[in-house]
């Protein structure tokens, strides 16, 4: 079942039999089970899974709407052959190997640590919910060491008011690395 989001009714997923209308969309409100969302021509459903957090899809969704223009077969939540699967995923149909690689929220430095090397030809970027740079920084440093990489690293911090700010009523994304806190490690500081 497709939810398309649209003014003045919107619909709240409850099961595949009801569906209820909302007052109005509001992203930080609540997130439906299924949002259908729109960028650059394009648009992506995300199903919210139980445990997620909603500051998790929103991440996942404004990576994808930032980084289409310069990748766009990007994609979120596909298995690439690789034991880490990323949230958000640019491969080369080629070669077979992730072009960009987008990871939203908790990411561990061992995950980090195995990837940033083992991908020298990936652009990564990754992003966190209100968390500082230098934070973030910290987590990438240690895997930059001893990397020898041709491709960028981007460090984005979204701040706390984004889906408010970045999502319209209809489910546009409008977002650009001018809206974001985005430090960008090029290649050659490695």
């Amino acid at each position: 079942m497709k939810i398309i989001l649209s003014r003045p009714r919107c619909f709240t997923y409850l099961s595949p039999l009801t569906l209820l209308p909302s007052p109005a969309f509001s992203p930080m409100r609540h997130l439906r089970r299924k949002l259908t969302l729109r960028a650059h021509d394009d648009q992506i459903v995300l199903v919210k899974r139980k445990q997620e957090r909603v500051e998790h899809v929103w991440m996942k969704a404004f990576l994808w709407a930032l980084y289409l223009p310069d990748y766009p077969t990007l994609s979120v939540e596909v298995s690439v052959d690789d034991r880490y699967k990323p949230d958000v995923v640019s491969t080369d149909r080629q070669r077979g190997r992730p072009q960009f690689w987008g990871e939203a929220g908790h990411v561990g430095p061992d995950k980090i640590e195995d990837l940033l090397p083992r991908y020298p030809g990936t652009h990564f970027a990754v992003a966190k919910w209100n968390r500082s740079l230098n934070r973030t920084q910290d987590l990438v440093d240690p895997a930059l060491r001893n990397a020898s990489r041709s491709a960028p690293v981007d460090l984005i911090r979204f701040p706390p008011d984004s889906a408010d700010r970045f999502i319209d009523e209809k489910g546009q994304i409008s977002i650009s690395a001018d809206h974001l806190q985005r430090r960008r490690i090029p290649a050659e500081s490695f």
